[in-house]
């Protein structure tokens, strides 16, 4: 790998890993369903230029079958899984949500052999196990540390599933599309939907906007949304998808060290030891067959 894709999965990790920790300390200012609109539509609007850029690269024109491909991303990956994930966030710790999400592309795996007949073979199987069995020391249902609930872990559940099937779904058009143009325009179409979701549920949309909360907002869409996929689709670009997912075996640490120092959370044994055997799966995923 060369530096600069060094450097891109680095500050990826970083933003992705501190993701949890932003979206604990802003949760008294917003909602999570106005969090999560706030934060993509932010985060689209930073990536239009470039996506205006690839398209003008690629001289693509999106047809009919782009938009409604985009809007099913949109809902499923932003709308739906993100709108849990974001619930799953208020009920559980930012260390324990960071270890859940990042697993997802072991899972990813499994709804690609279906939708992208990207073979599920034995190794995989062995890595989406030791995975789960990563996740159940994580929870620990023997005896649930305090911060964590029955609800977020339930909520965080469905999060992850349903963004490894948006992830899988991500590969079906990735060639013709792109990173940057498969990103940008569902942040944006998940924003409007979002929109229409808050106004239904009579939820805030931006109240709660002030001096005080915007640079947790500003780091939230800014850093950790727009940087952070942005560098992230960057890495993929330079060093592939599977150099680029040793951002997932990063992320669980950063979030460990973050949430200890700004949330002064209780770091327990049975966590890093999820961690430890979730880096193994990763690990083994990364290896030559």
């Amino acid at each position: 790998m060369s530096k600069k894709s060094i450097l891109y999965i680095i500050i990826t990790a970083l933003c992705f890993g501190t993701m949890e920790v932003a979206l604990k300390v802003g949760e008294h200012s917003f909602t999570a369903l106005q969090m999560n609109f706030l934060r993509f539509l932010i985060g689209g609007i930073i990536l239009l230029p470039l996506a205006i850029r690839e398209l003008k690269k690629r001289n693509l024109t999106l047809t009919a079958s782009d938009w409604g491909y985009m809007t099913l991303l949109a809902a499923v990956g932003i709308s739906f899984s993100m709108s849990f994930f974001q619930i799953g966030v208020v009920y559980l710790n930012a260390h324990t949500a960071a270890i859940m999400i990042s697993c997802n592309p072991v899972f990813t795996m499994m709804f690609a052999h279906f939708l992208v007949h990207d073979k599920f073979t034995l190794k995989k199987a062995l890595v989406l196990l030791i995975s789960a069995v990563g996740l159940l020391f994580v929870a620990n249902p023997f005896h649930v540390a305090p911060g964590n609930t029955a609800k977020g872990f339930i909520y965080m559940a469905v999060a992850l599933v349903s963004f490894a099937f948006y992830s899988a779904m991500g590969k079906v058009k990735a060639a013709r599309l792109g990173g940057i143009i498969q990103n940008c325009f569902p942040f944006l179409i998940a924003s409007v939907l979002n929109f229409f979701l808050l106004i239904v549920l009579h939820e805030p949309v931006f109240s709660g906007i002030t001096l005080k909360t915007c640079p947790v907002l500003l780091y939230i869409g800014f850093i950790v949304t727009g940087l952070g996929y942005y560098t992230y689709l960057g890495a993929i670009e330079m060093a592939g998808p599977s150099n680029a997912s040793i951002t997932f075996f990063l992320k669980p640490v950063v979030a460990v060290v973050a949430a200890a120092m700004v949330l002064h959370e209780e770091i327990t044994w049975n966590s890093l030891v999820g961690i430890a055997i979730i880096l193994v799966g990763f690990y083994i995923s990364l290896k030559k067959d």
